[in-house]
């Protein structure tokens, strides 16, 4: 018998999502996790030209967008 712990984080995917699909441009989405300065970054540059946000809607629906402290996002 194995056992297995995984470890992510105590923020929501599905939060995440919504919220980078709606405040995206701004980088809310990075707020949410934590992130400040890349949200920051994302607010000051409109997420790079727009591209990054939609990079990071994918990210985010695929599972690899990761929190402040490097955990992926629960379901």
């Amino acid at each position: 018998m194995a056992n297995y712990v995984t470890i992510t984080s105590d923020k929501s995917k599905k939060t995440a999502y919504l919220i980078c699909l709606f405040t995206g441009m701004f980088g809310g989405h990075y707020y949410y996790v934590g992130r400040t300065m890349r949200g920051l970054l994302a607010t000051f540059t409109l997420n790079f030209a727009f591209i990054g946000w939609i990079l990071d809607l994918r990210k985010i629906r695929k599972g690899k967008f990761k929190d402040n402290v490097g955990q992926y996002l629960r379901q």
